[in-house]
């Protein structure tokens, strides 16, 4: 399976002549490395300017979020429509957005799906906070978030969904899941939960991303791991050479491992 990196999170960072800069420096490396996917996500308002840089090339363009209306009296919404003109997927469910602004498993169902009907690929963001992990409920809330978050959605719909597992109190905190623990969670929490919806074919073949302080330095150990398909890639997205040598150590792991088989 090719390996799923996004530049993922720019947040509310990069004007929208900072955003072009930044992909401008990624694109060359990036196209020199075949064996994985990428994508990024600027803010709205530099998506079209991001989406002409990319035209012709392997890197996707996606939206930090999406309203799950077509139209209407929303001031401040995206509809999937007006997403889809420029953009290749969209992520949704981001532990920011549940936080700051209120969404729910429920919201999260509801973009997805609409998300899906427009025609993007679409990045479901699952995961728990400090005080759940201590606590021991990991598993009740990732198992909760999927459930809720995949409803209604078929094995063919499945093809076109990237789960990101993030754990909360990993984000912006310098502190990353151990690659052994984030594995754990992809393996035997999370890909047991595709399997029983969608069936084990389209569960092994679906993409499993890790989101949380990953960095150069942890990349190779946490993409070695079995069950982690890519990363969905914060604070160290908003610099050209961070973010492609976590992908070029994600490519060579690939690398190493196809010649040790062989």
């Amino acid at each position: 399976m090719r390996k799923f990196f996004v530049a993922g999170n720019w947040k509310m960072n990069k004007t929208i002549a900072e955003s072009r800069a930044l992909v401008q420096a990624l694109l060359p490396d990036l196209e020199a490395i075949d064996n994985v996917d990428t994508a990024v996500c600027p803010s709205y308002l530099a998506v079209p300017a991001v989406a002409e840089l990319c035209l012709g090339a392997e890197l996707k363009v996606g939206a930090q979020n999406v309203h799950w209306e077509e139209s209407g009296a929303f001031t401040g919404a995206v509809s999937p429509q007006m997403v889809s003109e420029v953009c290749d997927l969209v992520i949704v469910g981001h532990s920011e957005r549940r936080q700051l602004f209120g969404e729910t498993d429920e919201t999260v169902n509801k973009r997805l799906k609409a998300g899906l009907a427009a025609g993007l690929e679409v990045i479901v963001c699952i995961g728990e906070t400090l005080e759940e992990n201590e606590a021991g409920q990991t598993e009740a809330v990732v198992t909760r978030q999927l459930g809720e978050g995949l409803a209604g959605i078929s094995e063919t719909q499945a093809a076109s969904i990237t789960i990101a597992y993030e754990p909360v109190w990993a984000i912006g905190t310098g502190r990353a899941a151990t690659p052994e623990d984030a594995n754990h969670v992809h393996k035997d929490v999370i890909r047991p939960l595709l399997k029983k919806q969608f069936g084990q074919s389209r569960a092994e073949a679906m993409r499993i991303q890790y989101g949380g302080s990953i960095k150069p330095d942890n990349a190779a150990e946490l993409f070695a791991m079995s069950d982690i398909d890519g990363g969905l890639v914060g604070g160290a997205s908003l610099k050209a050479d961070s973010f492609v040598a976590i992908v070029k150590a994600a490519s060579m792991v690939d690398i190493i491992k196809k010649e040790s088989e062989a």
